[in-house]
């Protein structure tokens, strides 16, 4: 299926690695100038020389997206944008009790305030230029809270409520906004919490894996191209009647209806 999006240009956040770095990849094999972006400069060249490797194109901008500096050096590389996936990495897992005002400013900062100023420094060229896909990366804690991710929970909720709002204002142009909710999906993030089971229980890498897996429904971990490829098709011209929506993906684990 062409995607009708060969010949645009996306600007990835939080890309040079995990979720972001798979949709930037499933963009720039649809054609798509990927603009990648981390803080790192080796891994975010490890990533773009991968993309490159798989026939597509792409421009690396190092910079830390939760800062003004950061987002400005974003705009500035690539200021007019077709496509922005905005993403950032959650809050550590922490009880509310054992919350500080520090953990809820970074939060705010990186999952709340960075998504919300970068969709407002690309809205207006989308609107006029009558095309424009923007994708936030979430989590399923939007959806399904859990206590000890109460924080990560809280901040990309105030995402959701503002692009549903936005959403409304900007279809009419041919502009999407939407919302990517990933549970467990095969990344450094699940190597993480496989090491905490490790700590607390003395279980083997294998085993915590396993402890983990058993949560999901489908019974094995998402692979990061199926993520990627989902990104993609939202991105499509085909996609342009789907705004305003988050996306759960979880192996069908989610229990509500809505």
């Amino acid at each position: 299926m062409d995607l009708g999006i060969n010949g645009k240009t996306a600007l990835v956040c939080a890309s040079s690695n995990g979720l972001g770095k798979a949709c930037a990849t499933s963009l720039a094999k649809e054609g798509v100038h990927v603009f990648i972006n981390g803080r790192t400069l080796e891994t975010l060249e490890a990533a773009a020389e991968e993309i490159r490797a798989a026939g597509g194109e792409v421009t690396i901008v190092q910079a830390d997206v939760s800062t003004d500096e950061g987002r400005k050096t974003l705009i500035e590389a690539c200021p007019n944008p077709d496509i922005l996936i905005n993403n950032n990495a959650g809050p550590d897992p922490i009880g509310f009790a054992q919350s500080n005002r520090e953990n809820w400013d970074e939060a705010i900062d990186a999952n709340m305030m960075a998504p919300i100023l970068m969709i407002q420094a690309v809205l207006p060229g989308m609107r006029e230029r009558k095309f424009g896909r923007i994708i936030n990366i979430t989590s399923a804690m939007v959806k399904s809270p859990s206590p000890v991710m109460c924080v990560s929970a809280a901040t990309r909720s105030a995402v959701t409520a503002l692009s549903k709002a936005v959403s409304k204002e900007v279809v009419a142009d041919n502009v999407t906004i939407n919302n990517m909710l990933p549970e467990m999906f095969d990344t450094g993030r699940q190597k993480q919490n496989a090491e905490l089971i490790m700590l607390f229980t003395n279980a083997s890498l294998e085993e915590a894996r396993e402890k983990l897996v058993s949560r999901i429904t489908a019974g094995r971990f998402g692979q990061p191209k199926e993520f990627g490829d989902t990104c993609a098709f939202l991105c499509s011209h085909q996609a342009s009647y789907i705004s305003g929506q988050n996306i759960q993906l979880d192996g069908g684990s989610y229990d509500g209806l809505v």
